[in-house]
């Protein structure tokens, strides 16, 4: 297989290989079960068509009712460009960045205080990126997609490198650890889970494990949340800068 044919399978133009040269590549460049299966997809690419406006997204009564239910567990619904379309109280006070209307991607990369928010941030942005090139290939034609790829490509080179890379990672399942203001630093589990009536609406359940210091610290948070108002919850709104890059000596950071 020459190189030439290769760019062209990595940039869509050839839509007919067979599934023989697919799962080839794949072995040669020792892609797991996610990343074969966009390369498959990238190799026959669904018929795109003319869109007058983007999809407006919305979550169910149900769901929403659902996310009501579980005043002790953190969980959220994201949409296909991993906007948080509903989060419930418990997962705002978590994270910033998971508040209704935050943008997971944006909020990782361009919120200075998301550093202090993801200990293990390098593995936090680079599981980021992946996903979003993951869900991307469901909907190459979407402009608020590439209006979100562009604006991170301008402003966070870390990004943009992470992009060029083209890993590709399913939102299914994994840890993240936290360290919050107010409770200290935990380490939560998260399960993803497809909304049948929404095709590329994802419901995030965070966990712990029962008994363990986790468990008591999120207890706190919860009970800490209960009884505040919007207000008096932690959460911070300041994107703008790249927090892999330090702001310039004597200066603040540009929002």
């Amino acid at each position: 297989m020459s190189v030439d044919y290769y760019v062209r399978l990595e940039q869509g133009r050839d839509q007919n290989p067979s599934e023989h040269v697919l799962d080839a590549l794949a072995t040669v460049l020792r892609l797991d079960d996610a990343e074969t299966a966009h390369r498959h997809q990238l190799g026959r690419p669904r018929p795109h068509r003319r869109r007058a406006l983007p999809r407006v997204e919305r979550v169910s009564p149900a769901l929403l009712s659902l996310l009501s239910l579980w005043p002790n567990t953190p969980a959220l619904v994201l949409g296909r460009r991993t906007d948080v379309l509903a989060a419930n109280i418990l997962a705002a006070a978590l994270s910033p960045g998971f508040g209704r209307g935050q943008n997971l991607v944006r909020s990782v990369f361009l919120d200075p205080g998301s550093r202090e928010t993801f200990p293990d941030w390098e593995r936090i942005a680079a599981d980021c990126v992946a996903s979003l090139r993951g869900a991307a290939v469901d909907d190459l034609n979407d402009p608020l997609l590439t209006e979100l790829v562009g604006e991170l490509s301008l402003k966070s080179e870390t990004f943009r490198q992470l992009w060029a890379r083209h890993h590709v990672r399913e939102r299914a399942s994994g840890t993240k650890r936290f360290a919050h203001p107010l409770v200290g630093e935990l380490t939560l589990r998260y399960e993803s889970f497809g909304v049948n009536s929404a095709p590329g609406q994802v419901l995030v359940v965070h966990h712990t494990a029962h008994g363990s210091a986790d468990e008591q610290a999120l207890a706190l948070l919860s009970s800490l949340v209960a009884g505040s108002t919007p207000a008096d919850r932690p959460g911070r709104r300041h994107l703008g800068r790249d927090p892999s890059v330090p702001p310039a000596a004597g200066g603040r950071a540009s929002a």
